[in-house]
């Protein structure tokens, strides 16, 4: 029988059973109204120490994990690469053990290499949280937007959820390819096909459906997920131009039109508006960008809680 979420570290969504997933979002949800207190703290992390480790540039997540760790009452300490003795030579191996010698409870890290936080987790004492590496994986942004459609549909199971844009480099769309399908949704991906891996058996064994437009991924989804076009991590000319992207594979409210009449519509950030998405799109009603970001600081609360020690039943 599937337990509970009462691992150290959170490396991917790929190995996680739908009852640990499921037991991180039911912690969330008892965090979630911490928010909206007048005083947003509670002690269940105190006397912790949290490090965020971060060698990409981060706005979202680096500030989400910071205001979780300090609602939960632990002290938050951000390294960014440029800051770290990593610039001066120092390996990156070097750079984990020295922390380790400090005791740190949780270690957050982001790096552009796929499976750098595995590596860590093989050496340190701390818990490990991927905050996403390379284009693997980024489990706590899914939780989140697990969460998120839980907010708002109910459940997950049973959704038809359309992933949009550049799923190639996208490590959001891999976790949340992992965790709908584990959770019970179909899920239809649809962008560039240069920008579609051409065989997702190694990802998921079901639930999954390469479409062959935007259209007809959107058509009839509950939920439709838009991704950033990620340029920094493409090393060659995947489309003609920006605007041709927009043309043929950004959301407008046209082909958002083809989805559920409470579709509803998501996005990881940072949005480049006018090219994977419109704006009247992205701050409409049916857009619940705002809402992902709000919800993720609950769902890192539950992990670094869940991570430390915590477990979904003595909170």
């Amino acid at each position: 029988m599937d337990k509970p979420f009462r691992r150290r570290d959170l490396l991917g969504i790929r190995d996680l059973s739908p009852a640990e997933i499921t037991g991180i979002l039911d912690t969330a949800e008892t965090f979630r109204e911490i928010s909206n207190r007048e005083v947003k703290k509670v002690p269940a992390l105190r006397g912790k120490t949290v490090i965020n480790l971060f060698f990409e540039s981060s706005t979202r997540t680096r500030t989400s994990f910071e205001i979780a760790a300090k609602r939960l009452s632990a002290d938050a300490l951000n390294i960014s690469v440029s800051a770290s003795s990593l610039s001066k030579g120092e390996t990156l191996l070097d750079t984990a053990m020295n922390l380790d010698a400090m005791a740190p409870d949780c270690i957050v890290v982001r790096h552009s290499s796929a499976g750098v936080p595995h590596q860590l987790a093989k050496v340190s004492k701390a818990a490990i949280v991927n905050a996403g590496d390379g284009a693997n994986e980024h489990p706590t942004q899914a939780l989140l937007d697990a969460m998120t459609i839980r907010e708002h549909k109910g459940k997950v199971e049973g959704l038809e959820i359309a992933i949009v844009g550049d799923i190639l480099h996208s490590r959001v769309a891999r976790s949340n390819i992992h965790l709908m399908t584990k959770l019970g949704a179909k899920v239809r991906v649809a962008g560039p096909g240069t920008l579609v891996p051409l065989d997702f058996q190694h990802l998921v064994e079901n639930g999954l459906t390469v479409s062959p437009n935007v259209e007809e991924a959107i058509r009839n989804a509950d939920v439709v997920m838009i991704l950033r076009i990620q340029r920094e991590r493409q090393d060659s000319a995947y489309f003609p131009t920006l605007r041709e992207y927009s043309i043929h594979y950004g959301l407008t409210n046209e082909r958002l039109d083809l989805a559920k009449k409470d579709g509803i519509v998501l996005h990881p950030g940072p949005m480049n508006r006018g090219i994977e998405i419109a704006s009247d799109v992205a701050d409409s009603s049916r857009s619940l960008i705002l809402d992902q970001v709000k919800y993720g600081v609950a769902v890192r609360m539950a992990v670094l809680y869940l991570s430390t020690g915590g477990s979904p039943t003595n909170n």
